[in-house]
């Protein structure tokens, strides 16, 4: 999964392409738990492009997108935003799979 880089990369990703983005951590306990199953979850769910976030890099942006929670998840197709999972909770495989799926329907 690439790191997104900057913000001007964020908002160009936004406008050009299908794009998951998970907020992290290197520091967050529940982020590290599902750190193994995203090459996965990357790998079942092709339509999309992942990008890291570090919450910490990106704290501005976190809270100009109400994420204050980690791990969280928020779907970008055609320009808006399209679905998000956002929380402070541990996040199992199932539901990080089943969010993308309600994603996938509502990006086509």
């Amino acid at each position: 999964m690439e790191a997104l880089k900057s913000i001007e990369q964020f908002r160009e990703l936004t406008e050009k392409e299908t794009v998951v983005f998970v907020f992290s951590a290197d520091w967050c306990p529940d982020c590290k738990v599902i750190e193994p199953i995203l090459p996965r979850i990357e790998a079942d769910f092709p339509m999309f492009s992942f990008y890291y976030v570090d919450r910490d890099e990106f704290i501005d942006l976190c809270g100009e997108l109400d994420v204050f929670g980690i791990p969280s998840f928020v779907v970008y197709a055609n320009g808006s935003e399209v679905e998000r999972f956002v929380s402070k909770d541990r996040k199992t495989q199932e539901e990080i799979e089943e969010f993308l799926t309600r994603a996938e329907s509502k990006s086509v």
